[in-house]
């Protein structure tokens, strides 16, 4: 049975078949997890993903800096979709997750609330080579910003040229503050672990997207 669901020759769309590529526009359906996950673990169909979406991500060779800090699968990520952001080195799974974030919640979002595209997406980094900081102070363990697992997201510009701030309108009670509640709700269908605003003082202007971790969403 899983066989004939797989083979190309099922009749099913490719979305309904566990083992057929990924690709950011499809629909989603109860396979996209399973199928996200084996595509962010492979070098090559994680890439394959990016660019079939024409997402401007340059393959670079692999940041090896510490026992605890690097990128194995990196790229200069600087256009997700409709949106641009400032060049960004990241590894591809972080890219992909943010590229399906894009697709299926940041852009029809902005179009229900605004009718109109998110066209940039503002972030403060992916990649830093430090320990897990807390209000108490910075840990030991390593971030997962230290293997760029993580991406720290602080707002987005439409394509009329609104500005939607995690810091000024998290708070806000009309459109943009109702946008930006959304987007991080549904971030958390993406990624592993999500911070924003309500967590604590260290997150009042930024979404901590990390891409695997224990299930939490705040």
């Amino acid at each position: 049975m899983v066989g004939m669901i797989a083979h190309p020759a099922s009749g099913l769309p490719p979305e309904w078949r566990p083992n057929a590529p990924l690709r950011v526009s499809q629909p989603v359906t109860p396979l996209t997890d399973f199928r996200l996950r084996k595509t962010v673990r492979d070098a090559e169909l994680c890439r394959s993903a990016l660019l079939a979406h024409k997402v401007e991500a340059r393959a670079l060779p692999p940041l090896l800096a510490t026992d605890t800090c690097g990128i194995a699968n990196r790229v200069s990520l600087s256009r997700l979709g409709l949106a641009s952001l400032a060049p960004v080195d990241t590894s591809c799974a972080t890219a992909l997750r943010l590229a399906m974030w894009e697709a299926h919640s940041l852009q029809p979002n902005a179009q229900s609330l605004f009718g109109q595209d998110v066209v940039r997406i503002a972030h403060i980094g992916s990649y830093a080579c430090r320990a897990i900081r807390s209000d108490r102070g910075s840990g030991t363990r390593p971030s997962s910003h230290s293997r760029a697992a993580a991406i720290d997201i602080s707002g987005f510009t439409l394509a009329d040229g609104q500005i939607l701030d995690l810091k000024r309108d998290w708070n806000e009670s009309g459109p943009k503050g109702t946008y930006l509640r959304k987007v991080h709700r549904e971030a958390c269908r993406w990624f592993g672990l999500v911070l924003g605003p309500d967590y604590n003082r260290l997150h009042a202007d930024h979404f901590h997207l990390q891409n695997t971790g224990w299930p939490i969403c705040r």
